[in-house]
């Protein structure tokens, strides 16, 4: 199979759906094998299906990214199976939105778990096969949430914590052949959208088309938007960028 990632294995924490999904499709079309992890056992199954069938290379497991022995061991069990841990997409989130008075501390610490220790803990294991191999391409999926967002303080918080994650690694692992970038998207066409809408009562298509009209290009994001900019950091040819954050947003936000 040819493509940019023959060779390469790819780690995607809640990949099952959505933009983590659509993550792992394209790396797996450019060749590489593919790791996933996610709390959503349905989810698994039907990517596990689904890339057998195409012919894909695809490893799953029901993991909760906020335990650190269950991600440890799924990373340990990736890289004695498919002989390396090139690239970490740190994708599982949650959201919990609600406006900061009616916001409870499990709200709160529920997206820090998921989005800061989750991505702490997928990194401290996937770094030390990296560190060895002296290559890694590490990819924080953030968002246009982390400069600020009504209801959404803990996300928008766990977002920016994320973009200062990024920066940080990209200084300490950097030396080691390592790029730690960020992708933030603005707003993409998926099931956590579609709950969103339904949360606030207006029907997805309506729900899309008012935020359209605040969207320079014209047009709704999907996932597989998120997924080229994560294949751009992913890529050999941009082991010079480093530490950067990009919006894939369709504009500036304001």
């Amino acid at each position: 199979m040819a493509g940019r990632f023959v060779g390469k294995v790819a780690f995607i924490t809640g990949g099952s759906r959505g933009i983590g999904k659509a993550i792992a499709e394209t790396f797996a079309e450019e060749g590489a094998k593919v790791a996933v992890i996610d709390i959503n056992e349905d989810g698994l199954k039907e990517i596990s299906v689904e890339f057998e069938n195409k012919g894909f290379e695809i490893y799953t497991k029901k993991a909760n990214v906020v335990n650190y022995e269950e991600v440890e061991n799924a990373v340990e069990e990736v890289n004695s199976q498919f002989g390396s841990i090139d690239i970490l997409v740190n994708n599982a989130g949650i959201t919990r939105d609600n406006l900061l008075f009616k916001m409870t501390d499990m709200d709160w610490q529920q997206v820090m778990d998921v989005h800061l220790k989750g991505a702490f803990n997928a990194t401290r294991a996937a770094q030390k096969y990296m560190v060895q191999q002296k290559y890694g391409r590490i990819i924080n999926i953030s968002s246009t949430s982390a400069l600020g967002n009504r209801g959404q303080a803990n996300y928008a918080t766990a977002k920016a914590g994320l973009q200062g994650f990024t920066k940080t690694l990209a200084i300490e692992l950097g030396k080691y052949g390592i790029t730690t970038n960020a992708v933030a998207p603005g707003f993409i066409e998926t099931e956590m959208t579609k709950e969103t809408a339904k949360r606030v009562g207006v029907p997805f298509e309506d729900f899309v088309q008012s935020r359209i009209t605040t969207i320079p290009v014209g047009r709704s994001g999907k996932p597989s938007d998120v997924s080229n900019a994560v294949t751009f950091f992913a890529d050999e040819k941009s082991s010079f960028i480093n530490g950067q954050v990009l919006y894939v947003a369709g504009g500036p936000k304001n």
